[in-house]
């Protein structure tokens, strides 16, 4: 696949979203965990949501458990976190896997066009963050130790890129 807008996810309520809602955006695609050293990144990532989004940028959300045990609540328990917490606005999906054959396709799709350090395609932490232009294409990948503040030059270069011609774009319902 070129672009991840053929994707479909769960939301944490069960429904299924088509990615191609968000057409046209901006997005960054975060794994998450409640319990990491690197949970206050929600802090930062919410900003960048509330300064760029919803209207152009999106963060996107992908809770997992797959790195120390960090993520263990079920659905509604993280919404509550995130909300509680961080005051988080922007999507946070079901929880899901990230690598190992339960892998979401979306990660492989990720990973594959963006690998990590020396070609590495796997998730090696929590808070590993994908760049995506308004085309759907991963543009860049960033280690768990980047703080979100750093990403804010990066989104606002594709910000001002031009919006892909109306056949190209897909209408936005998120």
């Amino acid at each position: 696949m070129s672009n991840l807008y053929s994707y479909e996810l769960h939301t944490a309520s069960g429904e299924i979203v088509g990615l191609e809602v968000f057409a046209g955006k901006v997005l960054l695609v975060v794994n998450v965990a409640s319990k990491c050293g690197f949970t206050p990144q929600y802090e930062g990532l919410e900003r960048l949501y509330q300064e760029f989004g919803p209207d152009e940028f999106v963060v996107l959300a992908f809770p997992c458990n797959q790195f120390g045990n960090q993520e263990p609540g079920g659905d509604e328990e993280i919404q509550t976190f995130c909300k509680l917490t961080y005051d988080v606005t922007f999507p946070v999906f079901a929880k899901i896997d990230v690598n190992g054959p339960h892998a979401h396709p979306l990660f492989g799709f990720l990973t594959e066009k963006q690998p990590g350090l020396l070609g590495i395609r796997s998730i090696k932490w929590n808070f590993t963050k994908f760049l995506v232009n308004r085309r759907g294409e991963p543009v860049q990948r960033y280690a768990p130790t980047t703080p979100p503040e750093r990403l804010r030059e990066d989104i606002r270069r594709l910000l001002d890129e031009p919006k892909p011609a109306p056949e190209e774009d897909l209408e936005s319902n998120w």
